[in-house]
């Protein structure tokens, strides 16, 4: 074995592999922030242990599954909204308890799935293979297409839907576009970090972004440099700490989330002890008069 990590070329794959779900989170984990969807993608996340199980036990591939059962909970959560009188919350609390049951109940069922259920909780990235990455890449075309078509109709929908029906921008689709796009980011994070950690590289990356820039293009391009550094870090850290690579990514990319916080904090107390704001001039008695 070779003593630099990403001499490896299964330890290349992870980081290739690691660095475009990096990118497809920067983009979709923007508007995560945004809209406040972090339980959607959590939801989603956990939505697709049925999938993935059932695959697992007949011999599929577990992509498929996950695919299956992700574009099943999406597709349920927005026909409870549009058919039923459940609020948004609480349309997502409802399959996110019945799908995660159901995924345990068909992995309880089964004597032979440790192995293969922790590898769903928290991913196995160090098995990811060129098939993979090229599927990958078709999800980030398909995410940077979408995002890039429909940025209009996501910007105006997330700040003012009235706005937005006004200027025949559809808000309701738009928002069901959206939440398609969270769910190919959760689908295509699965096999990187598992579907517990998945929230954190949607979150953490573009939370960091948020620190240093304004624009929503550019926080995406900084989550993605955040988002590849932490792919990057945490495998470098599990390869010689001998750590869960997955979890490891995650945990990076909240530390990184974290850093940044704190750098800018300090930034701003930084910049207000060089101007501070001059004292207010003492209020001068009334003059009397002159009448």
């Amino acid at each position: 074995m070779s003593a630099l990590p990403f001499a490896s070329e299964f330890m290349l794959r992870a980081l290739i592999g690691g660095s475009i779900v990096a990118v497809i989170c920067a983009i979709v984990g923007t508007w995560v922030v945004v809209r406040g969807m972090a339980f959607l993608g959590e939801a989603v996340g956990h939505g697709m242990l049925p999938g993935v199980a059932v695959a697992t036990l007949i011999g599929a591939p577990p992509l498929w599954g996950a695919a299956v059962s992700g574009a099943a909970m999406s597709a349920a959560i927005g026909l409870l909204q549009r058919r039923g009188r459940l609020s948004w919350d609480t349309s997502i609390g409802l399959l996110f308890v019945g799908m995660l049951s159901l995924g345990v109940i068909i992995v309880s069922h089964s004597r032979s799935f440790a192995t293969d259920a922790t590898s769903m909780l928290f991913g196995d990235i160090l098995a990811i293979g060129w098939g993979d990455i090229a599927t990958l890449a078709v999800a980030l075309a398909v995410v940077a297409t979408s995002a890039a078509v429909f940025h209009r109709a996501f910007v105006a929908a997330a700040f003012d839907r009235r706005v937005a029906h006004t200027l025949g921008l559809r808000p309701r689709l738009a928002q069901t576009l959206l939440t398609g796009l969270v769910t190919i980011a959760v689908i295509a994070s699965f096999q990187s970090v598992g579907s517990l950690l998945v929230v954190g590289m949607l979150l953490a990356p573009a939370v960091a972004a948020g620190r240093w820039a304004r624009s929503l293009p550019a926080v995406m391009a900084l989550a993605a440099a955040f988002g590849i550094a932490a792919v990057a870090a945490g495998l470098t850290v599990s390869w010689y700490a001998a750590t869960a690579a997955g979890p490891t990514i995650a945990c990076t990319a909240i530390l990184f989330a974290a850093a940044s916080a704190a750098a800018a904090a300090g930034r701003r107390r930084t910049a207000r002890s060089a101007h501070p704001h001059p004292s207010p001039a003492p209020a001068r008695a009334a003059e009397p008069s002159s009448v």
